[in-house]
């Protein structure tokens, strides 16, 4: 891939096209390339490299990303009025590229502070999780969480990183026997467990589908001095039952204090890979970066995980050449067949991405994002196929099925035992996930700049030539470390987190 400061991108040496660096305006004489811009072209978007005649295959980092709708002129923007997705027909090689990490010797591995729990797990923050287990809890679990996060209490507890309320808008009016049921009580028992969690509330209304004992059975969960329950209609209505999880919390308090960190080693990193509101640099600068610095974890003995089915569609070939096995490169491809079903059945469409604000920033249709979306995940070899909030048992590059919506999908990575998150954005998100860390990476420096207080990290010195892939990558992989011993991101000094719990609903609701 071409970076130098050149006014194009051109990401693969076959491409018909190619990103602006800077905004062109017509006649702008773009010298490294022997053309001039016939047509304005925003800073992110494309354009051609050479005439492309009508239905002729558009390609960008080596691959079909659409077919143009009309006959595109040399040096002209391409964009949504002259290019489209048309039939699809992918080549699903096996394991071709599959090659076994090359681990660092233990004595050269990466290490951070963490907290070691009892299960062996590592976590990198240490929070009280109330749990609603129905909407019709929500309330009185933020009223908890709102007394200790506001009045003080917490400041005699340095080790306690704060009471986080985790509530949803589902619960009841679904079949319990349901793929969906299935999904929230996974997600539930995910966020219990969660190694970022020290002690756990869980609180229901008492009359709901999503039983709390029900819970507790099935998921394997230990209530006791780190796990209490209650309900509403049990304790007595709204103020008792404010005022005894006032209680509860406080008694869970002093063992949670006492949990230290200590050195621990980063093959404890289970590193959640995210991207939102992304353009037209995010497959050229935060991505690819993240992907160094996944594959640098990896090294280490870590785990990175990406996620977001709908969009890895149209570059799953990639990822199945790339399994470690033909049972998990076919696990990949029936996730996305029960993908193309499920939009089918619910009358909509898989190209229905990018959003508007990817779109405005370059993104034309999901073929393209979609191949910059997995370059997140590096190179390393793919050692698993998780369904969502399904525990993440495997070591190195696994892929979880979810949505692309992010507060779903990271819900998801979050409740399979993800202890760390680095999210990639061009347009500028501004979400956190509360009880993991989540450290923003800014595809290009104009964003960066405008949005210097949501962003830890500027990857648009790669757009610029000014750094490399690989030195943005260890940038990332160093602040991995850096954020998982305790330094707060942005997304943490502004409080985010509170409402970013959303589990994935699936099914009807009745």
């Amino acid at each position: 891939m071409s970076t130098t400061k050149s006014s194009l991108i051109r990401l693969h040496a076959a491409d018909n096209v190619a990103v602006a660096r800077v905004s062109l305006s017509p006649g702008a004489v773009l010298s490294e390339f022997g053309i001039a811009a016939k047509t304005p072209v925003p800073m992110g978007h494309k354009i051609a490299l050479r005439a492309i005649a009508a239905g002729e295959a558009i390609l960008k980092y080596g691959q079909v990303i659409g077919n143009a709708t009309r006959a595109i002129e040399a040096c002209e923007h391409v964009h949504s009025h002259n290019l489209a997705i048309t039939d699809l027909h992918l080549q699903h090689e096996f394991c071709v590229d599959a090659v076994a990490p090359e681990l660092f010797p233990e004595a050269d591995r990466a290490t951070f502070l963490g907290f070691k729990r009892s299960d062996g797990r590592v976590g990198t923050r240490n929070y009280l999780a109330i749990l609603s287990s129905v909407n019709c809890s929500a309330t009185v679990s933020h009223a908890i969480a709102r007394h200790f996060n506001t009045s003080g209490e917490l400041d005699g507890f340095p080790n306690v990183d704060g009471v986080a309320a985790f509530t949803h808008g589902g619960g009841c009016a679904m079949d319990g026997r349901g793929e969906g049921y299935a999904i929230l009580t996974r997600t539930m028992a995910g966020f219990a467990r969660h190694p970022n969690v020290g002690a756990a509330l869980m609180i229901g209304l008492g009359c709901e589908t999503n039983q709390i004992p029900a819970i507790v059975e099935t998921q394997s969960l230990v209530a006791g001095p780190t796990l209490r329950t209650m309900t509403i209609q049990a304790t007595g209505g709204t103020r008792k039952t404010i005022e005894a999880g006032i209680d509860a919390v406080r008694t869970m308090l002093p063992a949670l204090n006492a949990q230290r960190r200590s050195v621990q080693p980063a093959s404890e990193l289970v590193l959640a890979l995210e991207c939102g509101g992304s353009d037209g640099y995010s497959g050229i600068s935060a991505n690819p970066a993240l992907g160094y610095a996944s594959d640098l974890l990896v090294r280490h003995g870590g785990t990175a995980v990406l996620a977001e089915t709908p969009e890895i569609y149209g570059a799953e070939h990639l990822l199945t050449r790339r399994a470690a096995t033909p049972e998990v490169a076919q696990k990949l491809l029936d996730r996305i067949e029960w993908w193309r079903d499920y939009v089918r059945r619910n009358k909509g469409d898989l190209d229905n991405n990018p959003s508007h604000g990817n779109k405005a920033g370059g993104l034309t249709t999901i073929l393209e994002k979609s191949l910059g979306a997995v370059t997140k995940g590096g190179m390393s070899r793919l050692e698993a196929v998780y369904e969502y909030a399904e525990r993440v048992s495997k070591r190195g590059f696994v892929f979880m099925d979810t949505p692309g919506y992010d507060p779903v999908a990271v819900t998801g990575q979050i409740a399979g035992g993800c202890n760390m998150l680095c999210f990639t954005t061009g347009r500028g998100s501004t979400t956190g996930y509360k009880p993991v860390p989540c450290i923003k990476l800014a595809t290009n420096t104009p964003m960066y700049e405008r949005m210097a207080e949501d962003m830890d990290l500027n990857c648009g010195e790669i757009v610029t030539g000014e750094k490399t892939i690989e030195e943005i990558g260890q940038q990332i992989f160093d602040k991995v470390l850096a954020v998982a011993s305790g330094e707060r991101t942005c997304s943490e000094q502004n409080d985010y987190g509170d409402y970013e719990f959303v589990p994935w609903q699936v099914g009807a609701v009745m």
